[in-house]
């Protein structure tokens, strides 16, 4: 069994997967519930399902990109139980399970054939989001980037070719975007069970990061805001 972290967006999400499917889930939404979540649904899980943290065969984390702060804490929690509990390290990029995420259910509906792209988009502040594009197999059309999303993006891509955006940045580009045959999942959410697929593709070829070094696929650098006054009020 494999335990999965998602900690990339607002969403605090746990999942404890075998190589059928999902065995538990437990999730929040409570804005900057991470720090005091996380490691509590971790403790819920394993305590539900009756095995310890060295039982596992692998611990995996969504390594990015997405929130800093989100990405810090997830990486940080996996890489201590890793090491604590001797288990292999696996980071799946968070727009790879995102498209494992929707492409099932996706691949079903006679809109969608596989020509169709996808493209998860999340959230980097104001008119910014990272993205890449899949194919309806799940290989990669564009790698991970973070981009100003305008009327002209997408135009190297025929018409003809219909994208699917979705994730919590694709809503921000629905004004924005200018071209046809495109839809967006506004129902889609992320989660840590979306990780299952990716996470034992990576478990069975031993793709593994290295505890000592890994760090989250962050794409841009923290930038704090300014402060406006110092502690003398000045």
């Amino acid at each position: 069994m494999i335990i999965c972290l998602e900690t990339a967006t607002n969403l605090c999400s746990v999942a404890l997967c075998d190589c059928a499917g999902v065995i538990s889930l437990k999730e929040s939404n409570e804005s900057k519930s991470h720090a005091s979540l996380l490691t509590v649904f971790i403790e819920e899980i394993l305590k539900e399902d009756g095995i310890r943290a060295r039982d596992l065969e692998a611990i995996a984390v969504s390594k990015g990109p997405g929130s800093y702060t989100g990405l810090r804490i997830g990486v940080s929690v996996a890489k201590g139980i890793a090491y604590a509990a001797s288990i292999p390290l696996i980071g799946i990029e968070t727009t790879l399970s995102m498209f494992w995420g929707i492409s099932g259910n996706r691949m079903k509906s006679p809109e969608t054939d596989k020509n169709t792209l996808f493209c998860p988009m999340l959230d980097a502040r104001r008119m910014e989001v990272y993205y890449a594009i899949y194919d309806a197999g799940g290989k990669t059309i564009k790698d991970i980037s973070a981009e100003i999303i305008t009327e002209d993006s997408f135009s190297n891509i025929p018409e003809s070719q219909k994208i699917i955006f979705f994730g919590d940045g694709a809503t921000k580009c629905k004004e924005v975007v200018n071209r046809t045959n495109i839809n967006f999942a506004d129902d889609f959410r992320i989660s840590a069970s979306h990780m299952h697929k990716p996470v034992f593709q990576a478990f069975k070829n031993c793709n593994y990061e290295d505890v000592a070094y890994f760090e989250p696929l962050y794409l841009k650098d923290f930038i704090t805001s300014k402060q406006r006054k110092n502690i003398l009020g000045k």
